[in-house]
């Protein structure tokens, strides 16, 4: 057929890959379908020479030898014309459009039983609950089977009959061209079954709106983006096919004191500017109460004291987290005449023997000296 460049014919580059290719042959064919150009003689042409570049293209045997040889390496290999050798146009079409046209894997399949959709319901829980594990009662808006009919769409009394146009297969074959087109049959919609009686409750669906109570048992150690599955409690399948399922999933709500990183606890301790060049002793929480919390003398601003076994138990197993105190070192405020001239006397007191107080101050400085003498030329 075809002696044009497969890669031309496509538009790819030679170094495009096997996606690449399928989705540039997709746009092509689609454009020069001979059911969307009835009235141009030569999409068909076009459609074929396509179609014959796809299959050369997306064989990694072929590619090869086309790379190699060009259109003589594949002499022997395309069996006469389009669509012979190891592949046909059979597979390429369920392989491409299957997905447009209803055929190949990704179709809705036969009529009949349909299992429901599963839900996702987003819990949004304390920090406690997640660690201590609690009992949650929860509303869900949902498809349920109708009573009244059973799920089935027919008034009570009646029953759905079998589609006449696709005899119960709930899809049906169309011919257009050369080839075949399965779709979902256009008068039961992939049921397989007609209704001529329906339901006054559900219309005829089969299925009502409806919100369930559930109760939800979430385990200890929790963490945001968990999940809880129950079984059976998502949407309800049509034409007696089973129920979804429903997907708790876990959304920890952020706690004015700690904050949570994996199974650790981190919290901010401020402590004072007497207790930070003293030493001290200071009571913080816990998930458990109050504990206490030595502060040792010249204590500096960000420092981190552990609390072992004071994080959290994971939900999946291992040691208990610990709880991180960061000592935030607070600045003395609404100082009187008295606290400021006793302020003063230590910062002059200080000052006389230089740095000595202030080891990071001192390094900082040697730095930024450092620095600006870098600069000089």
């Amino acid at each position: 057929m075809s002696k044009r460049d497969y890669y031309e014919v496509l538009g790819v580059s030679r170094s495009d890959d096997e996606k690449d290719i399928k989705k540039a042959y997709r746009r092509v064919a689609m454009k020069f379908h001979p059911d969307r150009n009835p009235d141009d003689p030569k999409a068909d042409e076009k459609f074929k020479e396509a179609s014959e570049a796809y299959e050369v293209l997306s064989d990694s045997q072929k590619r090869a030898a086309y790379d190699q040889y060009g259109h003589a390496g594949l002499e022997g290999q395309m069996g006469g014309g389009f669509g012979g050798g190891s592949g046909n146009f059979s597979d390429i079409f369920g392989d491409v459009f299957g997905d447009i046209f209803g055929g190949g894997g990704g179709g809705r399949g036969h009529g009949g039983a349909q299992r429901g959709s599963d839900l996702r319901y987003t819990l949004d829980i304390s920090l406690e609950d997640a660690v201590r594990g609690t009992t949650v009662e929860i509303r869900v808006p949902t498809l349920a089977s109708c009573s009244t009919c059973d799920g089935s769409g027919a008034r009570k009394g009646s029953s759905p009959t079998t589609c006449g146009t696709c005899g119960g297969a709930g899809q049906v074959r169309m011919q257009q061209g050369f080839f075949q087109v399965q779709q979902t049959c256009p008068t039961c919609r992939g049921r397989g079954s007609t209704i001529s009686d329906p339901c006054t409750s559900c219309r005829g669906q089969g299925r009502v709106e409806k919100t369930k109570k559930l109760s939800v048992k979430v385990p200890p150690g929790v963490d945001t983006g968990d999940r809880i599955r129950l079984g059976g409690e998502g949407e309800a399948g049509t034409e007696g096919g089973p129920a979804g399922d429903l997907f708790v999933q876990m959304s920890v709500k952020q706690h004015p004191i700690f904050e949570r990183d994996g199974k650790h606890l981190y919290c901010e301790v401020p402590i004072t500017f007497a207790d930070a060049a003293l030493g001290g002793e200071l009571e913080v929480p816990t998930l458990d109460g109050r504990v206490k919390l030595k502060i040792p003398a010249e204590t500096q601003t960000g420092k981190l004291f552990r609390l072992r076994g004071k994080g959290v138990q994971p939900v999946r197993g291992g040691g208990v987290g610990d709880l991180l105190c960061r000592a935030v070192l607070e600045t003395p405020v609404n100082l009187n005449k008295r606290q400021k001239e006793l302020f003063e006397e230590l910062q002059e007191s200080m000052g006389e023997s230089g740095h000595a107080h202030s080891p990071r101050q001192k390094s900082w400085f040697d730095g930024v000296k450092h620095f600006f003498d870098e600069l000089k030329p």
